[in-house]
């Protein structure tokens, strides 16, 4: 356990290391999520006027955007896999002594600690754009924690679909096709109780929905803690279902070889 322990932070620090090589991806990742919060803010602010939601259109969204970003990104996490084997790289390290899962556990770590820098960068947007949350440091928090279970859960999927692919195309084709779709059967941008009742039946199954819908409650005034932590429960058990997924992906990827 310590050495697998020990592998999975060197190959995080390698991880680390390449994105502050190239700091401007970590801003492009964001360019998308702001256009949402500051425009869609603006732009749908009258909507909170309607019945179900009882605030500021902004108080609403940031949580669900901040969700989304974690979503977006992770999505791209494959590419650098894919990367990888294009270079070589990934053969090499799969004929090292590197255990199977410090290679997923040091991938996972990497997309959460890139999460949590990106969603306090939106949540300070937010702030000075408007929003309140009245759940405070508490509230913040299980926010960021469902964040990075919701990157965990996409970054597994990834992952998995890179070692399975071999493609960059095929990859992103596998991002973009889960990524709005999911946002839209959500209650990311509209409240449960304005959308069609398909829609709402569809987003009880959603990950993304259980993500933000325990976002939105942890930052009011009297959250339902409750309701918060059978949605955190959900998004935990669907994060370790996608990490054994990932860890299987690399032995089906070995044994290809």
């Amino acid at each position: 356990m310590t050495l697998a322990l020990t592998h999975a932070r060197l190959l995080t620090g390698r991880s680390l290391r390449t994105l502050s090589r190239q700091p401007a991806y970590l801003l492009f990742t964001l360019v998308q999520p702001m256009v949402w919060l500051l425009l869609f803010g603006q732009l749908f602010r009258r909507i909170a006027e309607l019945p179900g939601f009882g605030g500021n259109y902004l108080d609403y969204l940031t949580p669900g955007v901040v969700v989304m970003t974690a979503m977006m990104s992770a999505g791209w996490a494959g590419t650098s896999i894919v990367q990888d084997m294009e270079r070589g790289v990934m053969d090499r390290t799969l004929t090292s002594p590197i255990r199977r899962g410090a290679l997923v556990t040091a991938g996972l770590t990497h997309q959460a600690l890139v999460t949590v820098v990106q969603s306090l960068i939106m949540f300070a947007t937010g702030l000075l754009a408007g929003a309140r949350y009245p759940g405070g440091g508490t509230g913040v928090l299980v926010v960021l924690a469902c964040a990075v279970l919701i990157a965990l859960i996409f970054a597994g999927l990834s992952n998995a679909t890179a070692l399975v692919v071999h493609q960059q195309e095929a990859l992103i084709a596998v991002s973009q096709f889960l990524v709005l779709p999911l946002a839209f059967l959500s209650s990311i941008m509209i409240a449960p109780e304005l959308m069609p009742g398909w829609v709402a039946r569809v987003a009880r199954f959603n990950p993304v929905d259980w993500a933000a819908v325990a976002s939105r409650e942890a930052l009011k005034a009297n959250p339902d803690w409750g309701l918060v932590a059978g949605r955190v429960a959900l998004l935990a058990a669907l994060a370790a279902v996608m990490a054994w997924v990932a860890a299987r992906a690399y032995r089906f990827h070995q044994r290809s070889l």
